[in-house]
Formats: C-alpha cells, structure tokens, sequence
C-alpha cells in the first residue's frame, strides 16, 4: 500500500511544470532521464540545436526536463557542470567527443599485462585533470603480475595529483583501498581498455553481478568489449557509477592545461630558464637541459610532455576549423531557408 502511494506522489511530481534530472545515458540524439527510481526516455529541445556540440548533454549532466508520460520528455538545459570530460574522436578528425559530466573520480583501469601502457595513462591522467576530475589509476589482474611496486612506482611519478592502487579481484586483494570513494553522493567513472577489468571491478565493489563481463582471449590476452555504450549505475551505496566503453587510444585535444597539470614539475622548471622563450636547445642557461643533465628530470618524461603537447595543439587547431565551418554552414541554412 505504502509503495503504490509513493509511486502515485511521484508521479504527480513528475506531471508539475519543470524538474531536475540526471542523463544516464545517450545514443545519438536520444537520451534516457533518471529521476528518483525512475528512468525514461528525452528530446532535446529545438533551441539546443543552435548551439555548439559541447552544450549538448551528456552522460552524468544534471539537466532541466518537461515530462511527458506518453512519449519522450524534453529536455530544457543543461545546469552548471562540476566536471567535464573530453577527447578528440579516435579518426582524428579533430572532432571533439564530450565523454561524461560531473564526475569526482576518474577510474583509469589498467590490468598488469600487456594493456598496461605509461603513456595512455598519462593520457587519461591529462583528461582528468583539464576536466575538473581527480585521477585514480587502478592497476588490476596485481595477482598476474610478479613486480607490481615497480608498477605502482612508475605510475605515481606520471604526476603528483595521482592516486594509485594495485587490485586483484579475483582474490580481493586492495579492494578495501576503494573504500575511501564509496561515499554517498560521489560519482566515479571508470575508463581504460576492453578486458581491463572495469566490469569485474565494479562486481566486487558492489558485491553482486552488476555488470556483465567476458572472458580474456588467450591468444592476444586482451577482452571482448562488454559496454558498448556509455551508461551511469546508480549503487545502493549512493555511490554513481558512470561505465565507459573500452578505449585503446586516447587522442589529445583543448587540454593543454591537463598536461601542464599532469607534468607540472616542466612548466616550473621552465620558469627559471633564463631566457623566457628558451627553446630548450642550445640556449644558455637552461633550466630543462640542467634538469636532464642531473637526472632531476629524465629525457623520457620531457620527451612525453612536449609530444602531447605537439598533438594537443594540433588536434586543436584542427576542432577549431571544423567547428568555424560547422558554424558557417549553419549560418548559411538558416539563410536559405528564410530565402
């Protein structure tokens, strides 16, 4: 008796004039709604198509809806964003792909094989961080692997504003140090390759087959995809989940500011070069090449800074064209339609 009430008080809720929900989930220009308990399919609103892709929701933006109980609700707009996680298309088209919103924790999984890759992570590290997250690589399958403090090691010097953890789900080894994000009300997103391991990390977590996985491929020892799309899992916890599909690349694009987080320790020793647009080369008195020569900084690490950065503003410089033809486009229908 008690539920039925509940269901018919939040259903003339929902029927009053605007309200707030969350996206959980996207395919193309279709999107799924949650409010409360409940999930339902939305529009955009006509007005959004006038403004540019970034605006547009996505998986874990809070959004203003109009419910309609017999057929698609609309949704008005976006509210202000915590966080926001972007990356250029895997084409390299210099379109930009707006992957999630809102998150407090980016899960950057990586399993102690063959997938683990230093300069993806820092990849994804640089992703974060531009976005407002706080990165936290896990490194799972510890119980396949026979150095993982070296592992450990390598990835904590990527940035100083990484957090890393070492698991084994399998046999429930560092799960208790994920405790510490299983807060009420936090949202974690989980990001890395296919067969990584995400699905069955967040089984463990939770406790119960709350996502599907696949079994590893012996002969390539990589995973069959599993998410195929990206979906948020409310958990009874109060913790969100937010589930990626699993991505081996991981372009760089409007992120510069991630990178220079990521490897903040170049940009400052940038700073006491002598000569403020010192190239690093056979200047005097550089600050970067003194690093080197020391050992404070290896030429790896300054090497990896300066081609992301290359590929970040290149990629850029590409969006940026796109997206002033796009607009013109736009500009130039519009004009022919009132023709």
């Amino acid at each position: 008796m008690n539920n039925i009430k509940i269901r018919k008080e939040t259903q003339r809720d929902l029927n009053s004039d605007e309200k707030q929900g969350r996206i959980s989930e996207v395919s193309k220009n279709s999107y799924k709604i949650r409010y409360g308990e409940q999930e339902f399919p939305a529009k955009l609103k006509g007005s959004f198509y006038e403004e540019d892709a970034e605006n547009f929701p996505v998986v874990g933006d809070y959004v203003t809806f109009r419910y309609n109980d017999r057929g698609d609700s609309v949704i008005l707009s976006v509210c202000e964003r915590q966080s926001f996680l972007q990356r250029p298309d895997q084409a390299k088209t210099g379109v930009m792909q707006y992957m999630v919103a809102n998150v407090d924790y980016l899960f950057i999984v990586t399993s102690l094989n063959e997938d683990y890759n230093y300069n993806r992570i820092a990849r994804y590290v640089s992703i974060a961080l531009q976005g407002g997250a706080t990165p936290v690589v896990i490194l799972t399958k510890s119980d396949l692997c026979a150095n993982v403090g070296r592992y450990v090691r390598e990835v904590e010097q990527i940035s100083d504003k990484v957090r890393v953890h070492a698991i084994s789900a399998l046999y429930g080894i560092g799960l208790d140090e994920l405790e510490e994000y299983m807060v009420p009300g936090t949202t974690i997103c989980l990001m890395g390759s296919s067969g990584a391991g995400k699905s069955t990390l967040i089984n463990s977590v939770t406790g119960e087959e709350t996502m599907k996985t696949s079994a590893i491929r012996e002969d390539d020892d990589k995973g069959r995809h599993t998410t195929t799309y990206r979906k948020l899992i409310d958990l009874s916890n109060g913790v969100t989940i937010i589930d990626t599909p699993g991505m081996r690349e991981v372009g760089m694009a409007n992120v510069q500011e991630g990178i220079d987080e990521t490897f903040s320790d170049i940009p400052e020793l940038e700073s006491r070069c002598r000569f403020s647009n010192c190239r690093h080369d056979t200047e005097p008195g550089c600050a970067i090449k003194a690093a080197i020569a020391s050992g404070e900084l290896s030429a790896e690490r300054y090497e990896l800074y300066k081609n992301l950065g290359k590929e970040n503003t290149r990629n850029y410089a590409m969006k940026k064209e796109i997206s002033k033809w796009a607009k013109a486009y736009k500009k130039s229908n519009k004009r022919n339609m009132w023709d």
